[in-house]
């Protein structure tokens, strides 16, 4: 029979041993958390990082050029005359062929500028709606609506086709009083325009081959007209630049057999 007496208690040996037996369970846990580090999609260095660095202001002593300040009254509203009062700023009731023939009645035998066009394109313009004529003649391109200005109505986008791939943007908004006020007019070798939020870009040809230049127009609320904003060089992608002409082969010297060894 088991007797009754007190347990004596461990010596060190024994608490040595079960010291042991702790570290080897913690070691055990830990390796399979240390081993998930090294898997894909575990913490990976980065390597180390470039120090940043700012411009360096080149020939700091030259006096450079100035930038006049701003007009504070912003540039003078461009209205097109022989419109009738647009009603609550809705420019969806405009006929655009319209409103471009008012503006070649404002400004008649124009070629440069923006109101300037080619004598082909203003014979056409006239044309456009009349009688008879074909609708597909006419250079007027069917407009877009977007609210460019941020004041919760819709502007209106018009685009005429000029010969030899160039065009005309123009942006026309209305004011409280139902005046049409044109904010944006330019003229380019165009390849497309885009629509990017309240932003305009026009996508023009490069002078360099296999790159394109896209202008973002925005409103600028301070001059009250949209502005090229920025301006950036593309690089046509597939595109693989100018091929060279390949280089004459020698001519093979007298007694050759032209074959290589």
């Amino acid at each position: 029979m088991i007797g009754s007496g007190p347990v004596p208690s461990p010596g060190p040996g024994h608490r040595g041993r079960r010291r042991r037996v702790r570290v080897g369970l913690l070691a055990a846990l830990l390796l399979p958390l240390a081993s998930a580090c090294g898997d894909t999609g575990g913490l990976a260095a980065a390597g180390a990082t470039p120090t940043a660095s700012g411009p360096v202001h080149l020939w700091p002593g030259r006096a450079g050029a100035v930038v006049p300040p701003a007009d504070p009254g912003g540039a003078p509203p461009e209205y097109v005359p022989g419109i009738a009062p647009v009603q609550d700023q809705n420019v969806h009731a405009i006929d655009p062929a319209t409103l471009v023939q008012a503006e070649l009645r404002a400004h008649p035998n124009v070629q440069t500028g923006p109101d300037g066009m080619p004598p082909e394109t203003v014979a056409a313009i006239k044309e456009c709606g009349a009688d008879g004529a074909d609708p597909r003649k006419c250079p007027v391109l069917t407009p877009y609506y977007r609210d460019l200005t941020g004041n919760g109505k819709d502007e209106l986008i018009v685009g005429i086709e000029y010969p030899d791939q160039q065009m005309s943007v123009r942006v026309y908004t209305a004011d409280a009083e139902g005046r049409l006020n044109r904010i944006m007019a330019t003229t380019d070798t165009v390849i497309s325009v885009e629509l990017a939020g309240r932003d305009v870009i026009l996508r023009v040809p490069s002078g360099n081959a296999g790159y394109e230049v896209n202008t973002t127009w925005s409103w600028d609320e301070t001059q009250r007209s949209m502005l090229p904003t920025w301006e950036q060089i593309v690089r046509v992608p597939g595109s693989t630049g100018p091929r060279r002409a390949p280089s004459p082969s020698p001519s093979p010297s007298p007694g050759s057999t032209g074959a290589s060894p």
